[in-house]
């Protein structure tokens, strides 16, 4: 007998984590981070309180987590909806009325980032290579639209990759400011003026 639960409540599996993640996500969205509590959390993802800190060891790397899952399946999802540069207006403007929907979510992360920029906090590395990671993904995908004349004239592929973060991420500060601000107009501009040549006209 207990044979068949060896793996019990404390097994760090992929899936069990994936699960905690979830839970972690939706507390965060319903009721901020600073309410949130480990043992909703727990509840949430149908664990104790002692078997999702054998996960993780607290709610800073919780969210960490969350935020770092979020950035994984939008990456990968981007990957697979957008593949030339007309796509990627609509696609920006479908993914910004997601985050949307959890406006909490997209303040966290403001704060997250922002708290990050000291070489000490627990996020720094984590900020520092996503950042990396971006820049990389995005500006891989402009060579060769660069060569075809898609991209504006003057403006490198490294460039635009830079420009694409910090618009993308000011926006979503001005709107966690004032909700009622337009922002899908101005990122699908953006991609327009990204790409559109004088010359084409």
């Amino acid at each position: 007998m207990g044979q068949a639960r060896t793996r019990g409540p404390y097994a760090k599996t992929p899936a069990r984590r994936a699960e905690i993640v979830r839970a972690a996500r939706d507390s965060f969205a319903e009721r901020g981070y600073a309410d949130a509590s480990l043992r909703d959390i727990a509840e949430r993802a149908g664990i104790t309180h002692a078997g999702l800190l054998h996960h993780f060891r607290n709610k800073d790397e919780l969210l960490a987590e969350v935020l770092a899952a979020r950035d994984f399946e939008e990456w990968q999802q981007g990957v697979h909806e957008v593949d030339t540069p007309d796509r990627l207006g609509p696609y920006l403007a479908e993914l910004i009325r997601h985050h949307q929907k959890a406006p909490e979510l997209i303040r966290l992360w403001i704060e997250l980032a922002a708290a990050a920029s000291r070489p000490d906090h627990p996020a720094h590395t984590y900020f520092v290579g996503r950042y990396e990671r971006s820049r990389a993904q995005f500006s891989d995908g402009f060579p060769d639209e660069a060569a075809r004349g898609r991209l504006r004239e003057g403006v490198t592929p490294e460039s635009a990759a830079i420009l694409f973060q910090a618009v993308l991420n000011g926006l979503q500060l001005q709107w966690v400011l004032d909700q009622g601000l337009d922002i899908v107009g101005p990122v699908t501009d953006f991609v327009r003026l990204l790409f559109e040549r004088d010359d084409a006209r």
